[in-house]
């Protein structure tokens, strides 16, 4: 078993001790709705999301652009872009429904083909890992089938597509949950000075 093998085995071991037949208010809770079988994954994401995107996933992220908020850290209910790669040249797209630490989240999303899954299935709660060298998560791995310590090749990321404007809301650390928290110019003066230190601190929280 390789180093990156055992590192994913004892983060998925350990999230499925913490968080095993949960679904608690730290989950994102996606739109109520059936979904007709088989189902790719852009009709998916975007029911689930809420976001106007439409044409193949890999060209999510350049739509998003100036439409939607763009970032390289995750938040419940941002979809995960992948971009065109080896035998996934339309790319994928998924959305995050919890934040298990600093380099996992779960995701929902629809035809990810696997060991013992169908074309179009839709799956939930799905294991990702960062496995990039900066933990900017432009490459992870993706749990496989239903398996909870087997991952697959490294896949190449964009980023987290957010359904906001841009430049207008962010999640930062909250007693061990996410919040959102307005982005607005900061008046001069100590009450904002003390603002601006407040969240930045929040923002450290959130990046450990």
């Amino acid at each position: 078993m390789t180093l990156q093998q055992t590192a994913a085995r004892s983060v998925k071991s350990q999230t499925l001790k913490l968080h095993a037949g949960r679904r608690d208010a730290t989950f994102f809770a996606p739109a109520q709705q059936s979904f007709a079988t088989p189902i790719s994954c852009v009709p998916y994401a975007r029911a689930v999301s809420g976001m106007d995107i439409t044409g193949n996933a890999y060209t999510w992220w350049a739509s998003a652009a100036g439409v939607y908020a763009r970032g390289p850290k995750p938040e419940r209910g941002a979809v995960l872009s992948f971009k065109s790669s080896g035998g996934m040249r339309l790319g994928h797209v998924a959305v995050v429904s919890r934040i298990v630490d600093a380099r996992e989240i779960l995701v929902d999303h629809a035809n990810w083909e696997g060991p013992g899954i169908r074309k179009g299935t839709v799956m939930h709660g799905v294991s990702v890992i960062d496995v990039s060298p900066r933990n900017d998560w432009t490459e992870v791995r993706v749990q496989i089938g239903r398996s909870d310590e087997a991952y697959g090749r490294i896949y190449p990321t964009n980023g987290f597509i957010f359904n906001r404007a841009p430049n207008t809301l962010r999640m930062v650390s909250a007693g061990g949950d996410f919040d959102e928290v307005a982005e607005a110019p900061l008046q001069a003066g100590a009450h904002a000075e003390h603002m601006a230190e407040a969240v930045r601190s929040l923002n450290l929280d959130a990046a450990r």
